[in-house]
């Protein structure tokens, strides 16, 4: 028998080998890990029904007596039925059990149960199945449910969790000093840990996960500050701030924003400290994050180094390698391009020239970071679009020099709050402005009604010269009523894009045919790409000046200006369709709020109230260790609590070493890996 909380979780009563190896496949190894597994919902028996007041085809909580029980029943398939009827004093009402004898055997007649499950039949026989049920007697009736895996029911966890908390009763522990609870008011960590499992009210729940929540959310921003002062020891990459970059900036074919211009001084002085720039620059779609990078990047080389920089796709890559070309190789500067579609024999040429210091500036795919790829003298690395990224990715990047500078850039502008949240271990830049003579793209919130009209609308674009985009949000056809690129591409050239040239693209196409389309689309020899969300980063076609994306409230504001921002990238006026036939209140506000502004940042506070900042990036990821109670941009307000919080603790204890501190430290050293310390 367990008697401690870190003894294997099989010595736990009634649990054994067998049931030990299951709770090994949810991760829990010990009495400790098991109170930390956090119901993800609660069934409240309080809230039961009459029997004739139960609504058929739904949930519903019943207080019923058992009357009698049948004998349990095999039938066709193997299957056991197991039957047995109640009261609620007033009706009768049947209960069935499927392949559950435990269950139905613990049922005794004459007692009396809370019951939870779905009630079919009519106003003459009722039936509840499969129900979840407690004693009417016991104490507390909010009951927890569980994440669960095959052999392990919630009732057995139920009681596991119990005698797991007996034994936290005898060895209770805390990780927070006396005046940081009292200051941020928040419940002790055994009565948090007691009342997220078993409370005796919604409030004692919520006071429990927001003390939870808030030990996560302070863990993260404990590593999070630690990564930055880990981060901030010298470098060998000092640069020397009198080099300037003025012929660099004279040959661009524009000048600068003002924006662009105070990034790139931003950036400078960074590289001239003797501990290495960490910095987050973000930018809305189009505001010149490419011609700023260049501008660093050039500064870094004219001070003897070499400079990396890695996107999540190859498209983007030789959309970046285009431009650096045009911007660094008149002033003698040699870029390269690196990604998995590279040729062998030109992939040993680019490690061997980038080893003798040939190469400057290298752009690429994660092919960058590869173990045999190796610099010379690597300085500045720059991560784009660096949400698509984890932290172990970018870590690799800069694993490649000795202390480089590191530059993370996004085009998905977010608030600063969250900012910090997400981007804690970083300084932030953001270019707010557009460059000159960039004109906004007027955009339109259809129904399907208007589509004949939308397709005109793109015919006279294309008969001007210009070209265009459609976006579908599936590849192949579904059961559903969505648009999918295939089929759609297939019609439309029979249709209203008859005569016009038109190419698809999508994201299980190979490289090498993802590259051949887009450089068509480029190089204007294609009018018309229809496509999936492939296009949202990094493809610049000035030429393309109208848009159309179908089933538009399959996606979220950011999504949808990041997509927008594909047009209005030249000198013509530009314009984006957005076609929805949904009637979803949400999804008209965001069409409301997508066509009347152009500002990201407006956009993403908006996108950011809508759908909730656990939702904000999607499905993309960014980067942060897994949370399991909170989400790291969930409540805005404990995240700035819990900040504040680690900035207090590590102000009067930098390495969390005073014994009081101890098993914060431990854990926060576990959800990073102990990548924070050395």
């Amino acid at each position: 028998m367990a008697t401690s909380l870190f003894s294997d979780i099989e010595y736990l009563k009634g649990v054994g080998k067998a049931r030990g190896e299951k709770y090994r496949k949810l991760g829990i190894t010990s009495p400790y890990e098991l109170i930390y597994h956090i119901p993800r919902n609660y069934l409240d028996f309080r809230a039961y029904v009459p029997i004739l007041q139960a609504e058929t085809g739904s949930y519903n909580v019943l207080k019923l007596t058992v009357t009698g029980k049948n004998f349990p029943q095999k039938i066709k398939g193997g299957l056991i039925i197991c039957n047995a009827s109640a009261t609620d004093g007033i009706s009768q009402i049947n209960i069935t059990f499927f392949n559950n004898v435990y269950a139905f055997n613990a049922l005794k007649t004459g007692e009396t149960y809370y019951m939870y499950g779905k009630v079919s039949g009519n106003i003459i026989r009722r039936d509840i199945s499969s129900p979840v049920y407690i004693k009417a007697d016991e104490s507390v009736l909010i009951q927890p449910i569980y994440k669960l895996t095959q052999g392990l029911s919630a009732n057995m966890i139920r009681i596991n969790m119990r005698q797991a908390l007996e034994i936290m009763k005898i060895y209770p522990f805390e990780t927070l000093p006396s005046d940081i609870m009292q200051k941020y008011q928040l419940m002790p960590l055994t009565d948090a840990l007691k009342n997220i499992h078993f409370p005796l009210s919604n409030i004692n729940a919520e006071n429990a996960r927001r003390r939870l929540a808030f030990d996560e959310l302070l863990k993260l921003q404990l590593g999070m500050l630690m990564l930055k002062v880990k981060q901030k020891k010298s470098t060998s990459f000092c640069m020397d701030k009198n080099i300037d970059i003025n012929d660099f900036l004279n040959a661009l074919p524009f000048r600068l924003t003002d924006g662009q211009t105070a990034a790139v001084y931003e950036i400078i002085a960074d590289l001239c400290k003797k501990t290495p720039m960490n910095r987050l620059l973000q930018g809305d779609v189009g505001s010149g994050k490419t011609a700023v990078a260049a501008a660093v990047c050039c500064f870094a080389v004219k001070n003897g180094f070499q400079a990396a920089v890695m996107t999540p796709t190859e498209i983007l890559a030789m959309q970046h390698y285009k431009t650096f070309t045009q911007f660094l190789e008149p002033l003698g500067i040699k870029t390269e391009l690196l990604t998995g579609s590279s040729t062998s024999k030109k992939r040993k040429q680019i490690i061997q020239e980038l080893t003798d210091g040939k190469i400057n500036v290298l752009i690429g795919t994660h092919a960058i970071i590869q173990n045999d790829v190796e610099y010379k003298s690597l300085a500045l690395v720059i991560t784009d679009e660096q949400h698509r990224f984890g932290v172990s990715q970018r870590a690799a990047l800069a694993g490649k020099g000795d202390c480089p500078h590191r530059l993370v850039m996004s085009a998905t502008p977010i608030p600063r709050t969250l900012a910090l949240n997400i981007y804690g271990d970083l300084d932030i830049s953001s270019i707010r402005q557009l460059p000159n003579g960039r004109s906004p793209v007027k955009t339109y919130a259809v129904t399907g009604k208007k589509r004949e009209g939308a397709f005109g609308f793109v015919r006279a674009r294309l008969d001007e010269g210009r070209q265009a985009y459609i976006v579908c949000p599936m590849i192949e056809d579904s059961e559903s009523d969505l648009f999918a690129v295939k089929t759609y591409a297939e019609s439309a050239k029979k249709s209203f894009l008859k005569g016009y040239t038109v190419a698809l693209l999508h994201g299980k196409m190979k490289s090498s045919e993802k590259d051949s389309v887009m450089e068509r689309f480029s190089n204007g020899e294609i009018q018309v790409l229809i496509c999936t969300t492939v296009v949202e980063v990094g493809v610049d076609v000035p030429n393309a000046a109208v848009m159309i994306i179908e089933n538009a409230e399959r996606f979220g504001l950011s999504q949808l200006h990041q997509l927008r921002g594909r047009v209005g990238r030249g000198k013509y006026e530009s314009s984006c369709i957005l076609i929805t036939d949904s009637k979803n209140n949400e999804c008209i506000q965001r069409m409301k709020i997508i066509s009347s502004t152009t500002d990201g940042f407006k956009i993403a506070e908006e996108d950011l109230k809508l759908r909730g900042p656990g939702d904000f990036f999607g499905n993309a990821q960014h980067g942060l260790p897994p949370l399991k109670i909170a989400d790291a941009v969930c409540s805005m307000e404990l995240s700035g609590m819990a900040r504040e919080c680690a900035e207090i603790l590590l102000a009067d204890d930098p390495a969390l070493d005073k014994p009081e501190h101890h098993a914060l430290k431990m854990d926060t050293l576990k959800l990073f890996n102990k990548d924070i310390t050395g």
